[in-house]
């Protein structure tokens, strides 16, 4: 297995891991900064200072009591739905590709694509906020149109990693599906 840092479109530091199972099996997982305590610590601290204020004002102990329990539950919800550690990408040759979120509670959302739902996997450009950002995604066939497109899949949307990256996750992406292209016509 091999790591290496990288940083995402805002200049977080990431780090890509690459891990060859077969020749015609890649997994690539980019690693997102763990949150920090201090940052957590800081935001707790201004919304109990904050409520704590309110109180002096108000002399009703709800303001205290409210403010504890909207902080805890925006933790857990930040936590389990928002916040995640890991993004991973599992190419499989013969069966598909399967995307995995790892969220910071430890909680995993899996999505998997069969390779025959797989037009090509493409680096994409977009403006954002009067930057160009660049993400990788997966084209899926349409059904009905051989040629056409039916659905685009973005890829790493919580990491947003640099071009540099992307490039390294669209060469395995491309080693593999090339496999596949020629794989039917030798045989």
């Amino acid at each position: 297995m091999e790591e290496r840092p990288y940083r995402s479109a805002s200049g977080a530091p990431i780090a890509l891991r690459r891990r060859q199972h077969s020749a015609s099996c890649r997994e690539v997982a980019v690693r997102c900064p763990r949150l920090q305590l201090r940052s957590l610590s800081a935001a707790t601290s201004a919304v109990w200072l904050a409520a704590y204020g309110l109180f002096v004002l108000s002399q009703n102990s709800m303001v205290l009591s409210a403010a504890i329990f909207i902080t805890l539950i925006g933790l857990i919800i930040y936590l389990h739905f928002v916040k995640i550690d890991q993004e991973s990408l599992l190419v499989i040759g013969s069966l598909g590709i399967q995307v995995t979120s790892s969220y910071a509670s430890g909680k995993e959302s899996t999505t998997f694509i069969e390779m025959s739902q797989v037009r090509d996997v493409v680096i994409n450009e977009a403006i954002h906020m009067q930057k160009v950002i660049y993400y990788l995604c997966i084209l899926l066939q349409d059904p009905g149109d051989p040629q056409g497109v039916s659905e685009v899949v973005p890829l790493f949307q919580s990491s947003k990693p640099r071009l540099d990256c992307l490039i390294e996750v669209y060469k395995s992406c491309q080693e593999i599906l090339e496999q596949r292209k020629t794989a039917p016509q030798s045989s």
